[in-house]
């Protein structure tokens, strides 16, 4: 035989033999159970967590989401700052539209019938004054409320404060009604109506279900046990579940957090299961010690001219809640991709039992010399090197 057909002979057995490692069995069945209990482990942890609760064989996707929100109900008020009122949607929710939010008015402090013209400025560091020289001309604060005119004038019996150009009379924000001057707003509702999509499974859902006509929106309110699926909330329901008292936080106001939870699996075998779930949350801070500017609120105003002509204003200081709508949401699919992926991923994780075993056996086993005798085969470099010269002498005879 020539050396170009022995080497070409030797190429088939490398390429097309068939190998296979070599397995030691080891009597030991203390051994053996720890280790089937390691392999049963993760096989429940590829098929139990990763399969079934991770739900990996699935592809996903992230909600996409339109709300539109409207608000009813009405109050009356009759304070000794206002004359007697009847308040409906149109005074009370600021603005009429939000991005996915709505603001209701539950407390205010009303500046009527100002006017722009000369007054002293309010009480504070930058302001009170001996006499005009402590006053400069054209100066502004931008924490007061005015420009300076130059003039020192009595505030008080007690107190002189420069004199400013702005809105007359001032706006004193201190006096905040202990109780909130609406506070029948607990009683309001706010009908929630929320479409969501999946771009790519082109799956469309709302919360609008089939059996919702307009006569079942004029009887129904959102009960989690009764009526679930109706999308009518009472505001006082919906602070009472996110652990608030709706007269409390009605004093100096909020912002609440009106969370959707659209989780789908749209798999046929678990029916398409897709629902919003409605959870409620207090989102503004709320430190019982350090609770620097409390409450969520604004300030807007309403004008009027006279019959002369002058141009009046009533400035309202608006406390109120806020009700943020928060869309979230994953849906999963069914597809062979992820599925060979992360089944191939977690059963790799079996391969590791054998090697953590095999270490242990040889370092912290009493019988490790044994074992390694078996397990492990050292080379002689020149025993393999006689071999080799023999068996090249042997094919040359």
């Amino acid at each position: 035989m020539s050396k170009t057909a022995g080497g070409f002979q030797s190429c088939l057995h490398y390429m097309f033999d068939y190998q296979t490692p070599k397995t030691l069995v080891i009597p030991n069945i203390r051994a053996g159970f720890f280790f089937r209990f390691a392999q049963l482990l993760v096989l429940l942890y590829v098929v139990g967590y990763v399969c079934v609760v991770q739900k990996a064989y699935q592809e996903t996707d992230s909600v996409t989401s339109s709300v539109t929100t409207k608000v009813k109900g009405f109050a009356f008020t009759n304070t000794s700052d206002m004359d007697p009122r009847f308040w409906d949607v149109a005074d009370f929710v600021i603005p009429s539209q939000g991005d996915n939010s709505f603001f209701v008015l539950t407390n205010m402090v009303i500046t009527p019938i100002q006017t722009q013209s000369r007054c002293p400025e309010l009480p504070n560091p930058s302001s009170i004054c001996v006499d005009d020289c402590d006053c400069i001309e054209g100066q502004s604060d931008p924490r007061g409320n005015g420009i300076q005119t130059g003039l020192c004038e009595n505030y008080s019996t007690t107190v002189k404060t420069c004199e400013v150009l702005s809105w007359c009379p001032l706006e004193i924000d201190t006096k905040l009604p202990e109780h909130a001057l609406l506070a029948a707003a607990e009683n309001f509702t706010v009908m929630v109506k929320n479409s969501i999509t999946y771009p790519k499974f082109n799956f469309h859902r709302g919360n609008m279900w089939p059996h919702i006509n307009s006569s079942y929106l004029k009887r129904c309110e959102f009960n989690r046990v009764t009526d679930p699926d109706c999308p009518i909330f009472r505001l006082k329901h919906i602070i009472s579940e996110a652990g608030e008292e709706f007269q409390d936080m009605a004093v100096k106001g909020g912002i609440l957090g009106i969370i959707i939870d659209w989780s789908c699996d749209l798999d046929w075998w678990a029916g398409r299961k897709c629902s919003p779930k409605y959870s409620f949350r207090r989102l503004d801070s709320k430190h019982a010690v350090n609770n620097v500017a409390p409450g969520y609120n604004f300030r807007f105003a309403k004008y009027y001219k006279t019959a002369d002509g002058e141009e009046t204003r009533t400035l309202i200081k608006a406390y109120g809640i806020r009700f943020d709508v928060i869309v979230f949401g994953t849906a999963g699919k069914f597809a062979i991709v992820p599925t060979i992926v992360n089944l191939g991923a977690a059963l790799s994780f079996l391969s590791l039992v054998p090697v953590v075993f095999d270490w242990f056996m040889l370092t912290c086993s009493r019988k490790r010399d044994l074992y390694s005798k078996y397990i492990v085969s050292y080379l002689n470099e020149d025993a393999v090197t006689e071999a080799v010269l023999m068996g090249t002498s042997y094919g040359t005879q």
